[in-house]
């Protein structure tokens, strides 16, 4: 039985991951939230039946009767609350991107790697089912050789949506190319088995102003956003973290990859699949708004190799997240994503946010000083 403490309890992130834990009373049970905002901390502490409730993170990680932590905090205070843990001897689950940069990753996966602290980091589409299959596909040889990569990813926001902490860069490491990207680059290097050696990015702003609510939560802004047409009284300005990349990268393998990423509300999904594999036996598509694996071969012809119609992720602590710390404290070597996972995604996206700023290939340099080599 996990003693649950949430850093971040009363967010877009942590308010759907309090309901599942909730809900998973013989794994787990919430012992202490904090939040900055009281009114929205005491909902959320009448609701999980809660009485421990603070605005100082501190608090969660000392409490005698918490030895799971939730961090689902902006990036940039992931750092200091992941560092925390480890000197506490308390296990954690953190919110990608690990840190607000690479050092930041680095220094929290060394902190728990030799520790035998559990650890997790939700990259969530490992366990699509439509990602697994193709995963499964790719392993088993039926493309072939890899030699190119499609990936689209993009999560369109309402015209009207108030800025947030994910358009301040002092916040987000580094706007969509490490919320959206994150996931992204992990599905394909999970597929793959593979990392990246060198990106190349142009990333931007590409949204007009947006309207500023002041310190308001992502539920808050979507929430404001879909019941107004424009700005009504409020202030406007452009955001500074970037919400549009187009992202070139390669590997050791030879393989070429190019992805795309996106928060602004005109780059809509489902008009192309959000991921191609092409081989040089056959190529596959992953279509997640239709629900399809399709294969098409060298002579044209194509197959439905798998088809979704349900798209229910289930409780994914319980399915996921508790079973793979139970089985990480239990010293299995397990698939799940964890701190060295997140580290080695967050090596594509600093590259890619440096080339977008720096208009020039990035070399992925792992500052592991066990690495044989100065990429990864």
């Amino acid at each position: 039985m996990f003693r649950v403490g949430v850093i971040g309890a009363t967010g877009f992130i942590g308010t759907p991951y309090r309901k599942e834990i909730r809900e998973s009373p013989d794994q787990a049970k919430l012992t202490c939230l904090c939040a900055r905002r009281r009114e929205l901390l005491e909902a959320a502490g009448a609701a999980d039946g809660v009485s421990a409730l603070t605005g100082d993170w501190r608090e969660v990680i000392n409490h005698p009767e918490v030895d799971l932590v939730l961090v689902a905090t902006p990036d940039a205070l992931h750092h200091e609350a992941v560092m925390a843990c480890a000197a506490a001897n308390k296990h954690v689950f953190c919110e990608k991107p690990v840190g607000a940069n690479v050092t930041e990753a680095w220094e929290m996966w060394s902190a728990f790697r030799e520790s035998g602290l559990a650890h997790f980091v939700p990259f969530w589409t490992r366990y699509h089912p439509l990602f697994a299959s193709a995963r499964e596909i790719v392993q088993r040889g039926a493309l072939g050789d890899i030699r190119a990569v499609v990936s689209r990813w993009q999560n369109p926001r309402p015209r009207s949506i108030p800025l947030t902490w994910r358009d301040d860069a002092r916040l987000s490491s580094a706007g969509s190319i490490a919320d959206i990207g994150s996931h992204a680059y992990d599905t394909i290097r999970w597929i793959l088995g593979a990392d990246a050696n060198r990106v190349l990015a142009h990333g931007d702003v590409v949204s007009p102003e947006k309207p500023d609510r002041g310190a308001i939560n992502l539920n808050e802004a979507l929430d404001w956003g879909r019941s107004h047409d424009g700005a009504g009284n409020s202030t406007t300005r452009h955001g500074t973290a970037f919400d549009y990349a187009n992202i070139a990268f390669a590997f050791d393998t030879g393989a070429v990859a190019t992805m795309t990423v996106s928060h602004a509300f005109f780059l809509r999904k489902g008009l192309a699949p959000e991921l191609e594999l092409h081989g040089d036996d056959a190529s596959l598509s992953v279509d997640r708004v239709n629900g399809t694996v399709n294969l098409m071969r060298p002579d044209g012809s194509t197959e439905v190799l798998k088809t979704l119609d349900d798209d229910d992720w289930g409780n994914r602590f319980s399915r996921h997240v508790f079973p793979a710390m139970s089985a990480m404290l239990d010293g299995e070597s397990t698939d799940h994503p964890n701190l060295e996972d997140g580290y080695r995604v967050q090596l594509l996206t600093d590259a890619a946010a440096t080339s977008a700023r720096e208009g020039h290939w990035v070399p992925l340099k792992s500052i592991d000083p066990a690495a044989n080599s100065s990429t990864e």
